[in-house]
């Protein structure tokens, strides 16, 4: 089933239950799904599209998050919190940190990296693999952990 087909159905729900976070969460990502349709370029939103183009989504509402905190606006920061809550329903069941630590370890048994120098070849690896399973700033995080 398509991004947009399960959008359209949970917003179906949300509609049904008066649920206006779920509603304007929704919506956001009807838009930026119509928006990709028809940008012109022809293109159809694969799988690996849609994935990246929910955590998109997530990160600016996460980076908006951030500002809201850092300027006391709770009443707009919980409006972003339910909204990542409802978007993040779209993606791939998520790793947990020890599986993430497991299978980066294996990443860099397989790419043979030793040193911080080798960060870029194990974080492309990781990326194509982990494709919408974990946070790209957490991988980031994790590799610079083992490899420094």
């Amino acid at each position: 089933m398509s991004l947009e087909t399960r959008v359209m159905a949970a917003l179906k729900e949300a509609m049904k239950a008066k649920d206006d976070a779920a509603k304007r969460s929704l919506r956001s990502v009807k838009s930026a799904i119509l928006l990709v349709k028809t940008d012109g370029s022809g293109r159809e939103l694969d799988e690996a599209g849609e994935i990246k183009l929910v955590q998109k989504l997530i990160k600016q509402r996460k980076d908006s998050l951030a500002v809201y905190e850092e300027q006391g606006r709770e009443d707009l920061a919980q409006s972003e919190r339910e909204e990542i809550a409802v978007i993040e329903q779209f993606l791939p069941q998520q790793f947990s940190s020890e599986e993430l630590e497991t299978f980066i370890k294996g990443i860099i048994e397989k790419t043979g990296a030793s040193t911080m120098k080798d960060m870029g070849k194990v974080m492309g690896m990781a990326n194509k693999e982990l494709a919408g399973r974990a946070d790209g700033k957490t991988v980031s995080v994790m590799v610079k952990q083992m490899l420094g």
